[in-house]
């Protein structure tokens, strides 16, 4: 099978969905165009210019589609190739399409009609305090693995591509100058985003050609430094106003996105490659059995609770006009859903012939490994942009340099929710000094950091990322309950929510159910114990709904 057949059917198919499925969502469901001309967004209505700022749609398309789209729609695809293209393109498809994007772009509303509050707010609202709390509990386990996860993914990158160093900071650093500059003169970002962008091209070639490795100061302690270094960065950026960083940067990363995507794709059209990977390889080697783990594994790229997260944490403080809703949310999943599909055929046609396939993906364990998968990304996907015409070194410092920029994204955005987490949970049990910004951040960063160090290397964020899958997917099985909740009871058509809920709570239980057997029959009582946490919290949320469900149908 030729990939570049795959990635047009995609095209065509995400851009059918947009067109049809999402406008029946919005105009049918959620009536956004009614809301427009009743009232206005929280964003007007709270604004602070914190956290509250009316926002461009196109900025904030830039800074949703940056916060959603990390490393994980790029990893799951890459660890799930084990089982075959196929399964893995059928999924992220119809996931995006039915379930995922239908997930972001609820939650994104449902927020937004809660005074911009998280989905544990929503959930108090909308079921009551039990489930806040139950939501709360789960909420901080995932963002505290993904803040503790993606800071090691980031070093391990700068390590092992330092060419990449010198852009990404630069990033940064001309981020803040134009969030300074637009906050006193005024005006667009557009053309300072553009002249930033094609400086970032310059600095991609300054980095090629000088690499920077910590090494040389810090020797063997290189992995180290580095996560003290992100730390440090994700607790200034998840304190800073969203104006002075999180705008400018996310806007210059979302061109970087859209480009790195729009290389890649005509990349992979000129070069033509045929996939060397099976079309299903049912029973690989150490794997667990493909259903449940194939849907949890590949999250992000068809549907992740993390999302959820961003749309009730910063998105919807921004959000100017409730129509914005439709392209900010469904768009930019279907954005995230067609990574995972160059993803997938990234590391299913970018190996030389299908023995070199087969030996990179002998057994689960040698799928199921972070880096290696991220790294196989980068060199194939590196074949597609050097199919335009760039070497095939400053290709691989460009797709580097874009997992970077947008896991980075995805870690001070999460520090950010993380706070806003930690100032809910202060707000339930009355704890004021959790209230405070800078205290929250602190907890946020210092508690990802202390999971970090609990094993050697900085890499005890791993020990709890076998939960990780589970636990996104739990988490965007219970938004979708809620979201179903309110609709039934504002008597409205709730299917289009239910059906993905049923889907995805059948199999979370399923893997949560496997995952503790296995972490029991190991004796690791740590993840079993969580395990067994999560379990319990997503039955008792769902318990909750139905009685919640049983109330409105009697009034």
């Amino acid at each position: 099978m030729n990939a570049s057949y795959i990635a047009l059917s995609a095209i065509i198919i995400f851009i059918l969905a947009y067109r049809w499925y999402s406008r029946f969502l919005s105009h049918k469901i959620f009536e956004l165009p009614k809301l427009s001309s009743l009232m206005s967004t929280p964003a007007h209505k709270q604004r602070d210019n914190i956290d509250f700022i009316p926002t461009n749609k196109n900025i904030l398309i830039g800074h949703h589609f940056s916060s959603i789209a990390g490393a994980a729609p790029i990893v799951g695809p890459a660890v799930a190739a084990i089982w075959g293209w196929l399964p893995a393109m059928i999924w992220v498809i119809a996931g995006v399409i039915f379930m995922g994007a239908c997930h972001d772009f609820g939650s994104l509303v449902l927020s937004m009609k809660h005074k911009g509050g998280s989905i544990a707010k929503v959930a108090e609202s909308v079921i009551g305090p039990r489930a806040r709390t139950l939501f709360l509990i789960v909420i901080f386990f995932l963002v505290w693995m993904v803040i503790a996860v993606f800071t090691l993914v980031i070093a391990n990158l700068f390590i092992s591509f330092p060419s990449s160093v010198i852009p990404v900071n630069f990033e940064i650093i001309i981020a803040i100058l134009m969030g300074l500059f637009i906050n006193k003169k005024g005006g667009s970002l557009k053309i300072p985003s553009l002249i930033a962008q094609a400086t970032l091209f310059i600095m991609i070639y300054l980095g090629t050609k000088y690499p920077i490795s910590l090494s040389t100061w810090f020797g063997q302690s290189e992995l180290m430094a580095w996560i003290i270094l992100l730390m440090i960065y994700s607790f200034f950026a998840s304190t800073m106003p969203v104006w002075l960083l999180l705008q400018p940067r996310d806007y210059i990363n979302s061109h970087q996105l859209f480009l790195g995507l729009g290389l890649m794709t005509i990349g992979l059209f000129i070069v033509s490659p045929e996939i060397v990977a099976p079309a299903i390889n049912p029973n690989p080697v150490g794997a667990p059995p493909m259903f449940p783990f194939l849907f949890i594994t590949i999250a992000c790229g068809a549907i992740s609770g993390f999302h959820g997260l961003v749309s009730g944490g910063t998105t919807s403080k921004q959000v100017s006009n409730w129509t914005d809703a439709r392209p900010v949310a469904y768009g930019s999943m279907l954005g995230e859903g067609f990574l995972a599909i160059l993803a997938t055929l990234a590391v299913t046609s970018g190996f030389a012939n299908q023995s070199a396939w087969h030996n990179h993906y002998a057994n689960w364990g040698a799928a199921n490994g972070l880096n290696a998968k991220i790294s196989a990304f980068v060199l194939g996907a590196g074949k597609f942009v050097a199919g335009v015409g760039i070497s095939q070194e400053v290709s691989k410092t460009v797709i580097a340099v874009l997992i970077i920029s947008f896991a980075a994204t995805s870690l001070d955005t999460a520090c950010r929710i993380q706070r806003y987490i930690i100032a809910e949970i202060g707000s339930s049990f009355n704890i004021k000094p959790f209230q405070n910004r800078y205290i929250g951040s602190s907890i946020a960063v210092f508690s990802a950091l202390g999971l970090m160090l609990s094993n050697k290397g900085g890499s005890g964020g791993l020990k709890i990322w076998p939960l990780f899958g589970a636990t996104n997917q739990m988490l965007a099985c219970l938004t979708l309950v809620v979201i179903s909740v309110y609709l039934i009871k504002n008597k409205k058509s709730a299917l289009n929510f239910l059906i993905p809920a049923g889907f995805v709570a059948l199999i979370t239980s399923i893997g949560l159910f496997i995952n503790i057997k296995i972490f029991s029959q190991a004796q690791n009582l740590f993840l079993a114990t969580i395990a067994i946490i999560l379990f319990l919290a997503q039955a008792m949320i769902i318990i909750e709904s139905l009685i919640a469900i049983k109330k409105a149908k009697n009034i």
